[in-house]
Order: structure tokens, then sequence, then C-alpha cells
């Protein structure tokens, strides 16, 4: 079982976590802590697995990061190396030759990918093009909800338009006597609306 993934720059800066095993937020800053300190002064040459509190360590660096995880002893080291090869062949596929500005700008991407490659840290869907389409839906139902939500916006500002425009009129329901209240009444429950979405 991954017990935990970690994404660690050169600089020591962590780009992604994903826990499956319960830790404090107090542990979970002390494991980043030693194990940053443990995997980046280690060099080139040397074994790509870490004992470490009992557990093993598993990494490989790409380019400028550190693709982390943390598995039980008794697991196999070298299918946790594929599994590592294999987020980031999906990730290249979905970025286009990842960089670390990728996963800084687009973090939810990465996670998403992470969540439909894994689940409670065992591997759930190898097939590559499979991950692919469901991000690319994923992508599809994104654009669609912000359309609506355009739209949906769009309606309620002509809406608050055309009833601020009435209301100056003299044709609401109050007369024109209560039109300045009214109509600041409405103004600012149109505008909320509009913020909201």
């Amino acid at each position: 079982m991954i017990h935990f993934v970690l994404l660690i720059s050169r600089q020591g800066k962590v780009r992604l976590t994903k826990w499956y095993s319960p830790y404090s937020q107090k542990e979970r800053t002390k494991v980043i802590r030693e194990l940053s300190g443990l995997i980046l002064t280690r060099g080139p040459k040397l074994c790509n697995f870490v004992e470490w509190r009992g557990l093993r360590v598993v990494y490989k660096r790409y380019a400028s990061l550190y693709f982390c995880m943390c598995i039980d002893e008794d697991d196999n080291e070298l299918e946790i190396l594929e599994i590592i090869h294999h987020y980031v062949e999906v990730l290249d596929r979905y970025f286009g030759s990842v960089c670390e500005l990728d996963l800084i700008y687009n973090f939810h991407k990465a996670y998403f990918i992470l969540d439909e490659l894994l689940i409670a840290g065992e591997l759930q869907e190898p097939s590559k093009r499979t991950v692919a389409r469901l991000v690319a839906a994923q992508d599809s139902l994104v654009e669609t909800a912000k359309e609506q939500t355009s739209s949906i916006t769009n309606i309620i500002a002509q809406v608050a338009n055309f009833t601020i425009k009435m209301l100056h009129k003299g044709y609401g329901p109050w007369g024109s006597n209560a039109l300045h209240l009214e109509s600041l009444f409405l103004v600012d429950v149109c505008t909320r609306l509009v913020d909201q979405h």
C-alpha cells in the first residue's frame, strides 16, 4: 500500500502531497521536512529506495522534481517505480512535456490525474488512454459549467437592469414614492446574485 505521495522540487519546495494513511498536520510537516532532507542530499548514483521509519520510500527524479511514494517494507519497489513513471507519462500526455510550472499553476489537474490513477493507496487505472479520456471529459464538464454560469450571470444582470429601469419609470408595485429605497434594495440583491455566480 502507498501511504503517501510527495512531489518535491530540487529547492525543497513541496509541489504536491497526497496522504493515504492518517497523519496529523504536525506529523505531515515533520515527514516532509525529514524526507526532503534525506532525498535531496542523496547522490544521483545511489539507489532509488530508502528505508525510513519501518517503511520504504521509493523516489525518482524527473527534471527538477522528485516524485516520492512511501510504501510498506514488503511491497514491490519496482512496481512503485513503474507507478511513478506511469503518473509522469500521463502528466506528459496531458500537459505536453510537463514541467514544474505546469504543476504549480495547474495543481488541481495534477491532483485529478493522481486521483484517477490511485485510490486508497492502490493503483486503480493502469490505462493511460482511459485516464486521458477521463481528464478530457472533466475538462469538458468544467467548460460547460463555466458557460452555464456565465449565461446565468448574464440573465440575472439583464433582469436586474430591466427591473431598475422599470422602477425609475415608476412601474414598480410600490409606486414612485418608495422608488428610491426599493431600487437600492433591488440593486443590492441583484449585485449579490451576480457576485455569487
